[in-house]
């Protein structure tokens, strides 16, 4: 399992709004590809493009969707909005 849970935090709620992006905790040893493959056939969303952040030892993907996908459907599929 690569995607371990959404990042809910009052910048990741603006995020999903306002660029259409949703930020999630993955696990360490994962890669861009394998975080679209899992991201797509999970939630059936088109993936625009991905960014990386390792910060405390957690590693945290900004996943920005392509416009006919909606972040925030998404968000609401999770449970988080």
């Amino acid at each position: 399992m690569i995607l371990i849970k959404p990042l809910m935090t009052e910048k990741a709620v603006k995020m999903i709004e306002l660029e259409n992006k949703i930020a999630f905790l993955v696990s360490r040893n994962s890669n861009k590809k394998g975080i679209k493959k899992e991201f797509e056939s999970t939630f059936e969303a088109k993936i625009d493009s991905i960014n990386i952040m390792i910060r405390k030892n957690q590693k945290i993907a900004f996943i920005k969707l392509k416009p006919e996908s909606n972040a925030a459907n998404v968000a609401t599929k999770l449970g988080v909005m």
